[in-house]
């Protein structure tokens, strides 16, 4: 199997063998018994008569619920499918069986040393969950459909990532994880295997890196904060300069404000009180004192 990316938006695509490379295990496409097959079937079939009771315990089979058994007669499929779940009958000799798990399988994908598209490597690693939905396919036309699995997933996950920019990777992993599940489960569908869930798990900066990042986030932080401080001032400035022009306008506003920020120091029960005097009477007796100083 051999991932192909394609078109504009760098989508990889799978492309699969051909149908004609698949076993057909249809009714149309099986391979018919011959003379020897049947003469085998009926010896087998003689054998066992003979032997009973004793060839039950042979010949009788059961699997769970969650499997299914998948039956060969001479090298040859029999019709009807997987069987299961329950009893099931083989013939002795010519029958062989192999029970496949329908339930949902989880691993990890190892960590996967990627360099992006910006030249800058990563370890990433994931989690797939997948099932077998097809028992007979997954027998057939792949050897080890579980492991195959596994190592396309490898191969997928450094393949799109790749392709993309660290940003990229670090701020859209559900995106990756999306496009990651679609394209296995393209992949495996021939093999019978549907993809349900693909999770990025982790990525793993260089330390280097780590510290690039870190110093870049505080400086970026501290200017923010040094902008926020520029505007406070900058606000009080102008509330301070308005509240300036309304006190201007009437003189004993400001002995008000002189009353209350001596109300404000008593109630915190200090033993020292300041009493502020005007500026004006302070001017008045300069001016005097120099006059005198004069003469």
């Amino acid at each position: 199997m051999e991932l192909q990316k394609m078109g504009s938006k760098q989508e990889f695509h799978p492309v699969g063998q051909q149908e004609d490379d698949h076993v057909d295990v249809t009714d149309e496409g099986r391979t018919k018994m011959g003379i020897c097959a049947y003469f085998l079937t009926g010896f087998s079939w003689v054998l066992f008569a003979i032997t009973l009771p004793f060839s039950l315990c042979f010949c009788i089979k059961v699997v769970q619920e969650y499997e299914r058994a998948v039956i060969f007669r001479l090298g040859l499929l029999l019709p009807g499918g997987a069987k299961g779940p329950g009893i099931f009958f083989i013939l002795p000799c010519i029958d062989t069986y192999q029970k496949v798990d329908l339930r949902t399988v989880t691993f990890d994908v190892p960590p996967q040393e990627i360099l992006t598209k910006d030249s800058v490597t990563v370890a990433v690693d994931a989690v797939v969950y997948y099932r077998i939905t097809n028992p007979t396919i997954s027998i057939i036309n792949v050897e080890d459909a579980q492991r195959s699995t596994r190592l396309l997933a490898q191969t997928t996950l450094r393949n799109i990532l790749g392709t993309m920019t660290l940003q990229e990777l670090l701020c859209d992993r559900e995106g990756v994880s999306i496009t990651m599940q679609a394209v296995l489960d393209e992949a495996t569908d021939p093999w019978g295997i549907k993809v349900e869930r693909v999770e990025i798990k982790d990525v793993r900066l260089p330390v280097q890196l780590q510290r690039a990042m870190a110093a870049e986030a505080e400086a970026a932080r501290e200017a923010r904060a040094k902008v926020i401080a520029a505007e406070g001032e900058q606000n009080a400035s102008r509330a301070l300069k308005e509240a300036a022009d309304v006190i201007s306008e009437n003189p004993s506003a400001l002995q008000l404000r002189y009353l209350q920020t001596l109300n404000t120091i008593s109630a915190e029960k200090n033993s020292t009180i300041i009493f502020p005097l005007p500026i004006d009477v302070l001017s008045g007796v300069l001016a005097s004192h120099r006059k005198e100083t004069k003469f």
